[in-house]
């Protein structure tokens, strides 16, 4: 008999052990998910497309195996500790999209960076095997990714604006059906309107550079993304009013997910 209410005590004593964890890591659960705000980090969902902010146009995105780089600024410093690029996006010849410094401080020995001609007419000569030209309208392949250059410009169209027609690069990235668009400096032009089955797009607003939130939201509702990051908001007035951006876009549409992720970190200090 002591026997068996020993094994009854000691079967009590584990199983009381066990909830207590399960209860433990519940209230963990809940204070963590309590502690989350808009604001993130870094986004993760069933595409497979970890986008990684680093500050205002520049991100890391892991998607799958593969790892970019978008209009890679800052230095070195800024992508310690981060995988070295399978290829580069750059978008426009502007310092907040392009830094030579930055390109030749990073290991990209084997690596493809994806330019519109008026990006390498900025590079030094020595960096031109890495560079691969796309014009708008083009299509190229980079490992199992295929990349279309899309238009970006203000409007209305301006030869001597910020950003004339044919100058930069927007880009939509696929991978098995998935589609990345990543709008560059643009503001709600045709060309964004009709895209077709975007996954995931990361658009900006910031005046006078590229648009306002409101065409922005109007812009995103005309083509749908499945999902919208705003990037890229940061303006000579300030930031833009990105929470007001995602009223916009669900009062128009419920079933588009707006994610608004951390880019300027310095704005919360």
């Amino acid at each position: 008999m002591r026997y068996i209410l020993s094994l009854l005590t000691i079967s009590l004593f584990f199983t009381s052990c066990k909830n207590e964890g399960r209860d433990t890591q519940a209230e963990e659960a809940i204070t963590e998910n309590d502690s989350k705000t808009e604001i993130i980090q870094k986004e993760t969902d069933n595409t497979g497309i970890d986008i990684t902010p680093i500050s205002h146009a520049t991100a890391v995105i892991n998607w799958g195996d593969a790892t970019f780089y978008i209009d890679p600024v800052g230095g070195a410093a800024a992508f310690k500790g981060v995988e070295k690029p399978d290829f580069i996006l750059i978008t426009d010849i502007h310092g907040d999209h392009m830094s030579a410094e930055t390109l030749q401080s990073l290991d990209l020995e084997g690596t493809d960076i994806i330019v519109p001609q008026a990006v390498k007419d900025e590079l030094p000569t020595e960096m031109s095997n890495n560079l691969r030209t796309l014009d708008n309208g083009g299509t190229t392949r980079v490992l199992d990714f295929y990349i279309q250059a899309i238009p970006m410009y203000n409007l209305p169209e301006d030869p001597e604006g910020y950003h004339p027609k044919g100058r930069g690069n927007g880009y939509v990235v696929e991978r098995n059906g998935i589609k990345l668009y990543i709008a560059g400096d643009t503001e709600d032009i045709p060309e964004m309107r009709n895209l077709k089955d975007i996954n995931v797009a990361l658009v900006p607003m910031n005046l006078p550079y590229t648009m306002t939130v409101e065409d922005a939201a109007d812009g995103v509702l005309a083509f749908t993304p499945k999902k919208v990051i705003p990037y890229h908001f940061r303006g000579q007035d300030g930031f833009a009013d990105v929470e007001k951006f995602k009223k916009l876009v669900n009062a128009g549409n419920k079933d588009i997910k707006v994610k608004i992720l951390e880019w300027y970190p310095e704005k919360e200090k």
